[in-house]
């Protein structure tokens, strides 16, 4: 099997290369400034292989309050240039989106078929670009992943490790948020037996289980030993410019039906993770 990976140098496309060695995958990754999803001519670029899976977006989710167009441009009508290039091709389309499409309110984890409701404008922007890349008529799978984390990036993980380091002894961190973090090399893997399994349609694909930001820190200090005090508190205090959904955890049965997996928990993402974080490491060197 040939991939095409757009997006190739973020957490979730280096962890892609990574699934794909392992099960003899051939995979060209492109990321900028070869590819440009808002140029449509610089996907000329792209071989002909047997799937492309878009990983490319713009993430910063509070910016994008204000930062509107080039979100717009990125999210929604990026996402459209790739799938109408993928459908004029032939070629199956993988294309990655968000929890942040839910209001959050449903207070069950979310199904494929559930009313979408995003609550800010990243949301929207995603949302946008699940329909650009329907509209395209090619043969898509639009995946619905949450919370991601992973050795290639900046994330939630790594900046509680950082703290630790930093010898502080008490955090604060946010109870009323529930989702489900999940290790960008496990997502890597699932994506990979969805384009096996020729999915098609929507599919939700995140950890197994929820947890609160607030749990997924006194996990994170409890895995590594640290003498931390992990306090709770309310989201509302943060002020953050974009709202985010309160409870967002994805059902992930239409997955297991269709590729006969089962996605490890986030209790056991965290913990493969930290296996291979070197600040891990630099944790237990520390401490003596």
């Amino acid at each position: 099997m040939n991939l095409a990976v757009v997006g190739a140098n973020g957490m979730l496309g280096q962890d892609l290369n990574r699934a794909a060695q392992v099960r003899g995958i051939t995979m060209a990754g492109f990321d900028l400034p070869e590819i440009d999803l808002c140029r449509p001519d610089s996907l000329a670029v792209l071989p002909a292989v047997d799937a492309v899976i878009n990983c490319a977006a713009y993430t910063r989710v509070d910016d994008a309050e204000t930062d509107r167009e080039p979100a717009w441009r990125i999210n929604a009508e990026g996402a459209g240039n790739l799938a109408r290039w993928c459908a004029a091709h032939a070629i199956p389309l993988i294309h990655i989106s968000t929890d942040y499409v839910y209001n959050g309110r449903k207070g069950s984890p979310y199904v494929e078929t559930d009313e979408t409701d995003p609550l800010s404008y990243y949301g929207q922007s995603k949302l946008g670009g699940e329909v650009e890349v329907q509209r395209a008529g090619g043969k898509t799978c639009i995946v619905r992943t949450q919370s991601l984390y992973g050795l290639g990036g900046r994330n939630f993980v790594k900046a509680i490790l950082n703290q630790i380091l930093k010898g502080r002894t008490e955090l604060t961190v946010v109870s009323d948020q529930v989702s489900c973090p999940t290790y960008t090399l496990h997502l890597a893997e699932g994506l990979l037996n969805l384009i096996q399994a020729q999915a098609t349609g929507v599919v939700h694909l995140a950890a197994a289980g929820g947890c609160s930001w607030h749990e997924f820190a006194c996990a994170i200090v409890e895995e590594v030993g640290a003498a931390v005090d992990v306090k709770p508190m309310h989201a509302s205090s943060l002020n953050y410019p974009a709202p985010r959904p309160a409870y967002s955890v994805l059902d992930t049965s239409r997955y297991q039906s269709l590729t006969h997996a089962t996605m490890p928990t986030w209790r056991q993402g965290l913990q493969a993770y930290l296996e291979e974080e070197p600040m891990v490491v630099e944790l237990k060197q520390s401490n003596g």
